[in-house]
C-alpha cells in the first residue's frame, strides 16, 4: 500500500546516513513514509472491519486502537529505514545486518537474500503477531 515514490523516499535520509537521494529530505522523507503507514493502516481497518461484519465479531475500541497503534508504529519505525541498522548496532549484530550487501570497491550482486532484508521481514512478522494478540484480547 505504497507508491513508487513512496517506497523510494521513505528512508533516504542524509541525516543518518542511510539512503540518500538528490531529492530527499529527512522532514519530506518522514512524510513519504507516514503517508505510506496512513495508506497501510487505513488498508488494514478496512480488512478488519469486513472480518468483524462478516463473522459478527465483538471488537473493543480500545483493543483496536492499541492494535492500529502499535502496527502503525512499528510499521512507521520500519519504513525509515534508520532503525535497523541502528538496532543491530547495538545488538552486536551490525555484521549481521551487513550481510549479503555490496562491498566497497567491488563488483557484488546485491541480493533480496541480505540480514537487511531477514531483519526487515521479522519484524513484519512479529509486530502484526503481537498486534493481532492485542486486538483478540
Amino acid at each position: 500500500m505504497q507508491t513508487q515514490t513512496q517506497a523510494d523516499h521513505k528512508g533516504c535520509d542524509r541525516k543518518h546516513g542511510a539512503l540518500a537521494h538528490e531529492h530527499c529530505s529527512p522532514w519530506r522523507s518522514r512524510w513519504y513514509c507516514a503517508k505510506h503507514v496512513l495508506a497501510y493502516g487505513a488498508t488494514q481497518l478496512a480488512a478488519i472491519g469486513v472480518l468483524v461484519l462478516v463473522l459478527c465479531l465483538r471488537v473493543s475500541p480500545l483493543a483496536l486502537a492499541s492494535s492500529m497503534a502499535i502496527n502503525r508504529g512499528t510499521h512507521y519505525l520500519a519504513g525509515r529505514r534508520v532503525t535497523f541498522p541502528w538496532i543491530a548496532e547495538r545488538l552486536g549484530s551490525g555484521d549481521f545486518y551487513q550481510m549479503g550487501m555490496p562491498r566497497s570497491g567491488r563488483d557484488d550482486n546485491p541480493s533480496l537474500g541480505t540480514g537487511a532484508y531477514a531483519l526487515h521481514q521479522s519484524w513484519h512478522i512479529a509486530f502484526p503477531f503481537i498486534s493481532a494478540v492485542v486486538i483478540a484480547l
